[in-house]
């Protein structure tokens, strides 16, 4: 008995699904994990009517490559025919939440998916089949664009100048931009640990609310307008052959906040321990610090894309860590930050 998903024989008891009425194996058994709704669509189904013992199908029979196993592309590109047969379609079954790309089959997922002839669409990704080092640069590039935006304000500047930290800006968008970068690689690289593919990519979506912010913030700088915080996502990492939640997606979606935490952690110490004597170059790196953990709190949100969704789901004692140690120690660093008699920062 075949899997009606990945047409793997069925090992041990069959997995009957009640809502569109076929056998799937241990991994496919859940309706997440085998397109429920599209397979009871090509059925002629409600996505909401449950089936009958009399409307259930029978293990469809797939179409055999030329080669020893099914190739790639015929595994990804299946597609259910009214004869009850698989054929290929243009279309990849996956959907994206903006940080990672789910694809169900990982199997599937062939060596070269990032490459231009591997034949995968990726939806919502700018320049997909691009070099990586091509999506960093303009990616890194506007996320330092709008820290100097963000951080520049004529009265700071004008102080800050006197001091003689004029080029301090430029410091504060470098952290910010490294915040940022070190969180997709804290993804990037635990995916690689486990052996999957993934790469940076822009964001269609991502990179649209990034040039509307860009531009509300440079006519905020130009009327002399308070200045507000400026929503942009250019890019993030995409990951290719994650199955559902379990201890790898976790780690990987885990991966930048702790990222966020460590870099934090290591710049509030590094500005605890400058003299107070090198104000305000030490409070500069505490700022710089509590970049980090406002970085890893706002993805922490359990919400859309972000990555405390699926963390919670997956650990919630690791989501309550992360939440309460990045809120933690930004509380410390702003508690002393605009405590002007605080020795830590301040000469006394």
């Amino acid at each position: 008995m075949l899997c009606y998903h990945c047409g793997q024989e069925i090992t041990g008891p069959s997995n009957d699904c009640n809502q569109c009425g076929q056998k799937y194996c241990s991994l496919h058994r859940d309706p997440v994990n085998h397109d429920c709704n599209i397979v009871k669509e090509s059925s002629g189904l409600s996505p909401y009517q449950q089936v009958t013992p009399a409307q259930q199908y029978t293990t469809p029979s797939y179409i055999s490559s030329p080669q020893t196993s099914p190739s790639v592309q015929d595994q990804i590109n299946y597609q259910q025919h009214p004869s009850g047969q698989y054929q290929q379609s243009s279309g990849v079954r996956g959907t994206s939440d903006g940080s990672f790309n789910w694809y169900h089959q990982e199997k599937a997922i062939p060596p070269n998916a990032f490459d231009p002839d591997s034949g995968i669409d990726f939806k919502g990704i700018l320049l997909a089949h691009k070099s990586e080092a091509l999506h960093l640069l303009i990616g890194v590039s506007l996320i330092y664009l709008i820290g100097l935006l963000q951080f520049y304000n004529p009265d700071n500047q004008a102080v800050l100048e006197l001091l003689g930290y004029g080029w301090a800006i430029f410091m504060l968008a470098g952290f910010f931009a490294t915040a940022f970068l070190f969180h997709e690689f804290g993804h990037r690289q635990v995916a690689k640990h486990f052996k999957l593919q993934t790469k940076f990519r822009l964001l269609s979506f991502g990179m649209i609310l990034t040039g509307v912010s860009l531009m509300m913030a440079l006519y905020t700088l130009i009327t002399g307008g308070a200045s507000l915080p400026i929503p942009a996502l250019p890019g993030a990492v995409v990951v290719l052959g994650l199955e559902k939640i379990d201890s790898k997606t976790g780690w990987c979606k885990a991966a930048g906040p702790l990222v966020n935490l460590v870099y934090g952690t290591i710049l509030l110490i590094i500005s605890i321990l400058i003299p107070n004597t090198m104000y305000p170059f030490n409070i500069l790196i505490g700022v710089a610090a509590s970049l980090n953990f406002m970085l890893g709190l706002f993805n922490m949100i359990p919400l859309g894309i972000l990555d405390g969704q699926n963390i919670l789901k997956w650990s919630k004692v690791m989501y309550i860590f992360l939440v309460v140690s990045l809120l933690s120690l930004m509380i410390f660093f702003y508690a002393n930050y605009y405590n002007f008699e605080s020795p830590i920062y301040y000469p006394v």
